[in-house]
């Protein structure tokens, strides 16, 4: 399943300039990284991809249901850059909420909610304050509720931000884990170009609301210059991208 943004134009104030311009792109199957500086036009791409704003020309769509539609919404899911602490629920019941205002009923998201804090390694901290909980497991949390209503498209916005190496490690695995066995088609956005390349099924690279590159992660290295040592070349790559244009 994928999500299909054509000719779709978007600014946020009507004399601002366009973040977007007769944007036009298709997500594949798997995991892409969504590499891009900040004020790429990342997060507003997953924000309309999520259905939390409309573009004001163009369409989007999810194997030809649109993005204004019930059906669209439940298919695909968002986590934001921000997972905010629900005053007083545990871990399971902030889940299980995400899961009732995606449309389940109350029975399904509470049952459901184990069942997602579980993929993502937190079901021994169900019972747990979510106030209590270190922003990598926050992070984590906010995996589950995107996860809990069997979506079929991941939309994540710099997940990793704020994480140390080996939270990253975690979330990385969770990640390839969620597409390599629930079907899930993922795309996440970061500016950090080491988040995820080497485990990355594509990558894609936005710079001022285009696409610079779109393709295999072999594909993405091969930008980097000839003399790039192994460990550099992501970087150089992203860079040589960039700059273009």
């Amino acid at each position: 399943m994928s999500i299909t943004f054509t000719d779709c134009a978007y600014r946020y104030k009507r004399r601002s300039r366009p973040v977007l311009t007769d944007f036009s792109y298709q997500l594949q199957d798997g995991l892409t990284v969504l590499l891009g500086p900040n004020g790429a036009g990342k997060s507003t791409l997953l924000r309309l991809g999520a259905s939390v704003i409309r573009p004001q020309s163009g369409r989007i769509t999810c194997d030809t249901v649109a993005s204004t539609t019930r059906e669209y919404r439940r298919s695909v899911s968002w986590m934001p850059q921000e997972i905010t602490a629900m005053a007083g629920l545990t871990a399971r019941e902030q889940v299980a909420y995400s899961g009732w205002l995606k449309g389940m009923n109350r029975r399904d998201a509470w049952d459901r909610a184990l069942d997602a804090l579980a993929r993502v390694g937190l079901l021994d901290r169900a019972g747990d304050r979510t106030k209590t909980l270190s922003g990598g497991q926050l992070r984590r949390v906010g995996v589950a509720a995107a996860l809990v209503h069997d979506c079929r498209v991941l939309l994540l916005d710099e997940p990793t931000a704020g994480m140390d190496p080996t939270q990253r490690r975690v979330f990385r695995d969770l990640l390839t884990t969620a597409v390599d066995t629930g079907g899930l088609s993922v795309l996440m956005s970061t500016h950090d170009v080491a988040d995820l390349a080497d485990d990355a099924d594509r990558i894609t690279v936005l710079s001022h609301g285009r696409i610079h590159f779109d393709g295999t992660t072999h594909g993405f290295l091969g930008n980097a210059p000839a003399d790039t040592p192994g460990s550099r070349r992501a970087e150089a790559a992203y860079t040589a991208l960039t700059l273009q244009g």
